[in-house]
């Protein structure tokens, strides 16, 4: 039982992290070569840090004071959120899915995990369920939402290497 977790849990990181590191590359596309703005992870890690003082909701990240160690605390979240994202599509499809991984169902898990930003962390920021509250709603959903669709080709993509790379630990 104990074995079947870890490599679970293996799994889930080579995935999460794979995944999360083609987002970043493609963020980092569109910023250099379209001039699109990405969410700045060292306000990710401002909200977190201010979690401990009870402080989850706010009318504007940006505007609220700067947190020690909160741009190393923002990446590590960005990094652990994504391999947590990836557990759900192992625990749904399972061991055969990953030993012959198919593009559909990562890329429907990259769709449903634009309901954390749209309903948890754009309104705990102070933007608005779904972006409501920012100048160009309709374009950061479609930001948003390309992004996590390129999150699950990256889910997928792991998982190719994942199984080129490895005995497949998962019972099939």
């Amino acid at each position: 039982m104990m074995g079947a977790f870890i490599d679970m849990a293996a799994a889930a990181l080579v995935l999460g992290v794979g995944a999360t590191l083609l987002l970043d590359g493609w963020s980092w596309l569109l910023n250099r070569g379209f001039g699109v703005k990405s969410l700045s992870f060292c306000l990710v890690g401002r909200w977190f840090a201010l979690m401990r003082d009870g402080q989850f909701r706010h009318n504007g990240i940006g505007k609220a004071p700067e947190q020690t160690g909160e741009c190393v605390l923002g990446w590590t979240a960005h990094y652990a959120i994504g391999v947590l994202f990836a557990l759900p599509l192992l625990y749904w499809q399972g061991g055969q899915w990953l030993a012959a991984p198919t593009l559909a169902p990562a890329l429907i898990l990259g769709a449903v995990t634009v309901l954390m930003p749209f309903l948890l962390m754009q309104p705990a920021f102070g933007l608005g369920v779904a972006a409501a509250n920012t100048p160009k709603p309709w374009q950061a959903r479609l930001k948003s939402l390309s992004s996590h669709l390129v999150f699950g080709v990256g889910l997928y993509l792991s998982a190719l290497v994942y199984n080129a790379w490895s005995v497949n630990l998962l019972p099939v």
